[in-house]
């Protein structure tokens, strides 16, 4: 069975986020508040685990999963590089709603799926997610939904989709945003939008020379 922890109370958030971090380093599935909507997530270096999580939506290998990470240190540890661009990104909307897709670091051991050497990644604004992944460190998460169906902004809303396929269900109450991160391309010769979020296309502008579509 799995256990909902109330994250507004302040010993059912220690010890929510105690067994989730647990959860996840053994490999089992936790849903957590993010500041855009509710993520599922897994350890990110335990293939299993993203397989699971996977499944959980009801999803295939081609629709690998974001990693989100708790410090900026963290994510430079799994990308190749940032662009001319990505730093200034970086700077300006982390932690936040901006999903940042790079070449992954060729010396990791890991299988999000069909990635084609790339690793989309954030660093959330939420102060439990942001202390899960202080424990557990970087966590293959995407929406706690399963595929077709909305995205849950409430952990109520992710059980009833997820239910006892989630061993942790981590509640910080609705989410301040019903709306999904925003995602730049940052692996050609210029940053490209490829989704549409929280953070919009006029604010990425003010920062850096960013382009539509994936073209």
């Amino acid at each position: 069975m799995s256990e909902t922890y109330d994250c507004g109370d302040e010993a059912q958030r220690a010890a929510g986020l105690a067994s989730a971090a647990s959860a996840v380093l053994k490999g089992a599935l936790v849903v957590l508040p993010t500041d855009t909507v509710y993520g599922i997530g897994a350890d990110a270096f335990r293939p299993t685990a993203v397989d699971s999580l996977l499944a959980a939506k009801g999803r295939g290998r081609d629709m690998p999963p974001p990693v989100l990470v708790g410090s900026v240190r963290a994510a430079s540890a799994l990308v190749e590089d940032l662009g001319p661009y990505g730093q200034e990104l970086i700077d300006e909307f982390w932690p936040g709603g901006l999903t940042l897709i790079c070449r992954s670091s060729r010396s990791l051991k890991w299988d999000l799926g069909e990635t084609k050497g790339t690793v989309a990644v954030r660093m959330p604004q939420d102060p439990v997610a942001l202390e899960l992944l202080a424990q557990t460190g970087p966590m293959a998460v995407s929406s706690a939904n399963q595929t077709g169906q909305p995205a849950a902004i409430t952990a109520t809303g992710a059980r009833e989709q997820l239910g006892d396929l989630v061993e942790v269900y981590l509640d910080g109450g609705p989410c301040k945003a019903d709306v999904p991160s925003t995602i730049v391309d940052l692996t050609g010769d210029m940053p490209r939008l490829l989704r549409t979020g929280v953070v919009p296309i006029g604010r990425l502008r003010e920062v850096a020379a960013v382009a539509m579509g994936p073209d």
